[in-house]
């Protein structure tokens, strides 16, 4: 006697589909190890941050207070989050091997998103946007954006900022000087050492409002148009997708408005 044995092998598999989708899977390795869970568990946010930045994250010499707009939106982060805001000092130079190394969770300081940048750190979507300016001493010999590129001038960036490569590529008789901190671009304007220092909107703003002998020049064009974000961790999405979310809802809830305009970085709001 032959028995049709299809019915009993339909039921058995439906019965083993069933069984797989009511079964708990568990959490991935992402959700377990995502920084956003650490820090909801140890109610500590640890965020690298360069402290000789104008209007982003600079320490204020009279307070020893970091002032900035990431300055605050960092304690907005920490709020968010419910927990404790812990600065790590870094530089343009090594915030990347901070991260790597997990001395923080985040770098919070108008980081300019770059392709060779992003070969070592996830980006944020940005909420500023600048390019180049130039920052010199009104009685010096820069007049005008075609004197910054000409024999016997020294123009100054800062060792590891984007602008560095950019302008290693742009000037063509001009000696390029890159500042290594503890030093700083402004410190050898300062001193006479340079004649011209390279930077960007915020940099320009705050030193020019804070100097009565320094003037800004814009370029004819706009050069090195950058994204600035922040920058996380590769490997860990759930804390990306986070921190997204944070800049989509300080751009919504007018938080972000509110500190870049607080800082006169109104202009360079990123959509």
């Amino acid at each position: 006697m032959k028995y049709n044995l299809r019915p009993f092998l339909f039921h058995a598999a439906v019965l083993a589909v069933t069984a797989a989708l009511l079964t708990p899977t568990p959490a991935s390795s992402a959700e377990v190890n995502s920084r956003l869970n650490e820090i909801t568990k140890s109610k500590k946010l640890r965020v690298c941050q360069f402290p000789l930045y104008y209007s982003i994250s600079f320490r204020n010499p009279k307070t020893g207070v970091i002032e900035g707009i990431d300055a605050d939106l960092a304690k907005e982060l920490a709020k968010d989050l419910g927990a404790q805001l812990e600065i790590v000092e870094s530089s343009f130079g090594t915030f990347i091997a901070d991260l790597q190394a997990n001395k923080c969770d985040i770098g919070m300081f108008a980081l300019g998103a770059s392709l060779q940048r992003a070969q070592a750190v996830e980006f944020s979507k940005p909420y500023l946007i600048t390019n180049v300016y130039a920052v010199t001493r009104k009685d010096g010999p820069i007049k005008n954006w075609d004197d910054v590129d000409k024999p016997g001038i020294k123009a100054a960036v800062t060792l590891g900022s984007y602008i560095e490569p950019f302008m290693k590529g742009y000037l063509k008789k001009a000696e390029l000087i890159s500042v290594a901190p503890p030093n700083t671009r402004e410190g050898e304007l300062v001193a006479g050492r340079v004649d011209v220092i390279m930077t960007d909107f915020p940099t320009a703003v705050k030193v020019t409002d804070e100097f009565d002998w320094a003037k800004s020049i814009e370029p004819p064009e706009k050069l090195a148009v950058t994204p600035y974000a922040y920058a996380v961790p590769q490997g860990d999405q759930v804390w990306l997708n986070f921190i997204n979310l944070f800049i989509d809802t300080i751009k919504l809830d007018g938080r972000l408005k509110k500190y870049a305009e607080k800082n006169k970085l109104g202009p360079i709001v990123a959509p």
